[in-house]
């Protein structure tokens, strides 16, 4: 199944490795420039001590930038999710993009959700029309970069820089920046694997800056209004939830190896794409977009999708620490790539005063079965996304991306007086994020949040590529303690001159 035909469109936020020898070493390897943790967290720790003193932006130095000045970010990836990203901050006057990175130059996404030409160079080009027409300066100017070290090196003026890379490259993009003291906004999934997680959520403690993780709608109303529903006790005690996507693999072509050498395009840095991962030959069953299906660089559809679809879920019920994952992949496991569609099921202990749950994850078109007693015209989310509550006094469910919750059957939900609001508003994803960068308060969906958001996801695909054995997880101890094999997807290994540290 396409995911083009149910995906939304992604264009707005909701409302309120051994290097190559062809490439010169110089590419790859951090420069003088970056600063080591130890002298970072050194230089920065009396001011990471007095931001519940003062407001953040009152302490100077390079971190926060004043409420009254624009915020110069870099974008660093320039594929479609990092145009999107583009656009979103194009609606706010006080951020101003000011250089670009990417190992590849140009690609084509027409036959992909995007629809557009992305790249390092044609972004580049619409961020300079975007300010010559709307800021009148046509002689603005945008910096472009192959590796963002090098632009994070020269380019001093950068206060904040929004990630929009494979998933591989997530946590070492992230740390790297952290660690020079820039606030940092990721997409989703935060990290390729569960140690990452832990590792950047660890980094952004140290070093204070302002974080954001992209899942858009935590940062909307609904959210809010389904935590403070469930809180309510609108559908008492809850102790199944089910989330899913539609959405699958989007390679059909290769299957049970690795795909065939191709020519690299001009205008890729193919080593330098592969960062972290070892060298092999290029194929562009790889790039653009569907290095989504391989477990060297994505996170299958659950990777993709369960930041926007359980954050309800996550954040109402606080379902963090799993105890117990199993997973099953239509048609079974590859060693290269995810399955066409995935089955995960967790088990969650008791969190204060709620009982026990059982969630379930559902891609590539499985859905749950549809509850007893609903009305004909009520829908379980909405466009192949969305997420169901089951509790002992009625059910709620969410379209994807955390949509506007409906309790079920649809007559109850017609009659229902919403609660008085208790969880703060905020007025946007990126607006969250800029504020924090600015000396406001975290932003809502912050690295520690989203850190614990995405190992829950990355946990069913350890349980997958472990051939369905039912993992007992130990979340303090970061260890299936029954299953050995799960450590090297747990933490996965690094060229030279790529380790998040």
């Amino acid at each position: 199944m396409s995911t083009q035909s149910h995906l939304p469109p992604r264009t707005a936020e909701p409302a309120a490795s051994t290097l190559s020898d062809s490439v010169p070493a110089e590419r790859t390897k951090p420069g003088p420039a970056m600063l080591s943790r130890r002298a970072f967290v050194g230089a920065t720790a009396s001011a990471v001590a007095g931001i519940t003193l003062v407001p953040r932006h009152v302490l100077g130095g390079p971190r926060f930038v004043p409420p009254s000045e624009k915020i110069n970010i870099a974008i660093v990836g320039c594929g479609g999710q990092g145009q999107v990203n583009v656009h979103a901050l194009f609606n706010h006057a006080d951020a101003q993009i000011i250089a670009v990175a990417d190992p590849v130059e140009h690609q084509d996404l027409h036959a992909f959700y995007f629809n557009s030409f992305s790249g390092r160079l044609p972004l580049k080009a619409e961020i300079q029309r975007h300010y010559a027409e709307f800021q009148n300066n046509p002689n603005y100017q945008v910096a472009d970069y192959e590796d963002f070290r090098h632009m994070l090196a020269k380019e001093k003026a950068i206060d904040a820089i929004l990630c929009a890379t494979p998933d591989h490259q997530h946590a070492y993009v992230s740390v790297t920046v952290m660690r020079h003291g820039k606030h940092v906004y990721c997409e989703k999934p935060l990290t390729h694997n569960i140690w990452e997680a832990r590792q950047v959520a660890k980094v952004a403690r140290e070093t204070g800056v302002a974080t954001q993780l992209g899942n858009q709608g935590h940062s909307g109303s609904f959210i809010r209004t389904t935590c403070e529903m469930i809180w309510a006790g609108a559908i008492g005690d809850v102790r199944e939830v089910h989330a899913w996507t539609s959405a699958t693999r989007w390679n059909k072509k290769y299957w049970g190896g690795m795909p065939p050498a191709q020519p690299v395009p001009q205008g890729v840095n193919w080593d330098l794409w592969l960062g972290p991962r070892s060298m092999r030959p290029y194929n562009s069953a790889y790039n653009p977009v569907s290095w989504r299906d391989y477990w060297d660089f994505g996170t299958a559809p659950i990777g993709d999708f369960f930041c926007h679809n359980f954050d309800p879920g996550c954040w109402a019920l606080d379902l963090k620490k799993p105890y117990l994952v199993e997973a099953y992949g239509a048609g079974g496991v590859d060693s290269y790539m995810a399955p066409v569609g995935g089955l995960y099921t967790y088990h969650f202990g008791p969190r204060g005063n709620m009982p026990p749950v059982k969630f379930t994850w559902y891609d590539g078109g499985l859905m749950p079965a549809r509850p007893d007693g609903l009305e004909p015209d009520d829908q379980l989310g909405a466009n192949g996304n969305g997420i169901l509550f089951v509790g002992d006094k009625g059910m709620l469910t969410c379209p994807g991306w955390a949509g506007r919750p409906t309790l079920l059957p649809g007559s109850r939900d017609a009659e229902y007086k919403r609660p008085p609001q208790t969880i703060p508003r905020v007025p946007g994803h990126h607006r969250d994020w800029l504020n924090a960068c600015k000396g406001g308060k975290p932003a809502s969906a912050n690295f520690q949040y989203g850190a614990a958001l995405t190992e829950v996801g990355l946990l069913g695909l350890v349980a997958m590529r472990c051939h369905g054995k039912q993992l007992h997880w130990d979340a303090d101890a970061m260890k299936a303690t029954n299953a050995p094999e799960a450590d090297r997807f747990i933490k996965e290994t690094y060229r030279p001159g790529w380790e998040v540290a």
